[in-house]
């Protein structure tokens, strides 16, 4: 009975051994048994020990190249950090320069803005011989955000805005809008189509007088059918048509 019991044991040691790589002198160490006073049935044992090993088969198998990859993911995590670090100070000096570069649009934009209302006031009280108007920004306290509302006092009338207006008094404001800009800042060139069209024949005098006063740091190029705007030019371009479907330019330098 004792050599069987031995037998029974030392098989038990090594099952021990091969399953679990632990000998007779630590075996209790690894276990929760030793602060025991009397063991537990075999059978709960091992089902314990089944379950254990489940939970270990879940792990998988051993990356025998984990040290080497956990310092490969190490360096490539502080390049992260690092390049995050960089993209932060980044982001930061860009949000100061967009938070700078709109101060300054709304320093320009108000002082541009400054210029033109009043030139606008000037040019609208020529061509309409008196009465006064005004530009106002609207929908938003932001002058970047903000829309234009033109509002105006024609002679004799209250005011009122543009789209009260007839056709005739919205082309002449409108008009008093543009060369405001262009006294403002001008340009070389300006181009205008059929702006006189809803001008009766006082208005049209007054454009002529305008773009004369402004001719002198702008070339106008007109395209109208206005017979007293035309006589105004320097030079006449013309499309006519000789024979059907085909056109032909003719010019008349009137000077």
């Amino acid at each position: 009975t004792i050599e069987g019991l031995n037998k029974r044991r030392n098989d038990l040691l090594e099952r021990v051994e091969t399953e679990l790589n632990l000998n007779e002198k630590n075996i209790l160490k690894f276990s929760n048994l030793e602060k025991e006073e009397e063991f537990p049935d075999a059978v709960t044992q091992e089902e314990l020990l089944d379950l254990k090993k489940r939970e270990r088969d879940k792990l998988g198998s051993v990356n025998l190249r984990a040290d080497e990859e956990t310092n490969k993911y190490e360096v490539e995590i502080k390049k992260m950090e690092r390049d995050r670090q960089d993209l932060v100070q980044a982001i930061s000096k860009l949000k100061e320069s967009i938070n700078e570069l709109n101060q300054k649009g709304r320093e320009r934009l108000l002082d541009a803005f400054e210029k033109v209302n009043r030139k606008f006031n000037e040019v609208y009280t020529k061509l309409f011989s008196g009465g006064s108007a005004k530009l106002e920004l609207v929908d938003s306290d932001d002058p970047l955000e903000a829309g234009l509302e033109l509002l105006v006092i024609p002679p004799g009338k209250r005011l009122q805005s543009i789209t009260l207006l007839s056709g005739g008094e919205q082309a002449l404001t409108a008009l008093s809008l543009i060369f405001a800009v262009f006294l403002t800042s001008p340009s070389p060139i300006c181009v205008l189509d059929e702006v006189d069209a809803p001008l009766d024949e006082a208005n049209v005098v007054r454009f002529q007088e305008m773009l004369k006063q402004m001719s002198e740091n702008t070339q106008f190029i007109l395209i109208t059918h206005n017979q007293k705007t035309m006589s105004f030019a320097d030079v006449l371009y013309g499309i006519t048509m000789e024979e059907r479907g085909v056109s032909k330019a003719v010019s008349v330098n009137l000077n």
